[in-house]
């Protein structure tokens, strides 16, 4: 299976971004997410495709582009929909599925087609959910870094209280998985990034 190199990576996130601020913006929280799965990687207790994990972190928010209109505006209202237009860009390149999935597997802790259904996300009903375990990893890696603005790491109590507003089950899915890899250092990263944590 080919997986993508890192130069391969950045080359379509540098063809398919509207801005250099938004390639900077998306790329950066990429290559953070990147840092903060391979604190992880130890921790999956099974065994894991690191390069996989790795591509799946640089490539997880590239639909995010898609998003912006001609004027620079992105459309937040339907941004939830970034992950199934990633998967499209990425498919469109000739990436594998399995690379594809880690952009329509990532969002929150995975959106179902009951979500779909009960929220009317405006996405085609289906089941988006992080399946093996690489795209477990960058799903729960990308939970602690937000690209809002001004970008932010986010710890895992403050993601755990944001996600009940989609369900006591959503916030119970997330706590299970801070039990199972525990939770990165953001201090270090933060420092690093100067963003802060919060």
């Amino acid at each position: 299976m080919w997986v993508p190199s890192d130069d391969e990576i950045r080359a379509l996130h540098e063809r398919h971004a509207p801005s250099e601020a938004v390639f900077d913006l998306v790329w950066t929280h990429c290559r953070i997410v990147w840092r903060i799965a391979e604190q992880l990687l130890p921790r999956a207790g099974t065994p894991v495709d690191a390069a996989l994990v790795r591509a799946g972190c640089l490539l997880h928010d590239i639909g995010v582009y898609r998003l912006y209109d001609a004027t620079g505006t992105l459309d937040h209202a339907g941004y939830v929909r970034h992950g199934l237009l990633g998967h499209e860009l990425l498919r469109e390149a000739g990436l594998p599925e399995v690379v594809c999935r880690f952009c329509s597997c990532h969002t929150g802790v995975g959106i179902t087609r009951d979500d779909v259904a009960r929220q009317r996300l405006p996405i085609p009903p289906g089941d988006y959910v992080a399946v093996s375990e690489e795209e477990r990893l960058v799903m729960y890696a990308d939970k602690f870094h937000s690209k809002s603005s001004p970008p932010r790491f986010v710890p895992a109590g403050a993601y755990e209280r944001a996600v009940r507003r989609f369900g006591d089950d959503k916030a119970e899915l997330f706590a299970a998985m801070v039990r199972r890899y525990g939770e990165p250092d953001l201090a270090a990263l933060a420092a690093e990034y100067r963003h802060r944590i919060g």
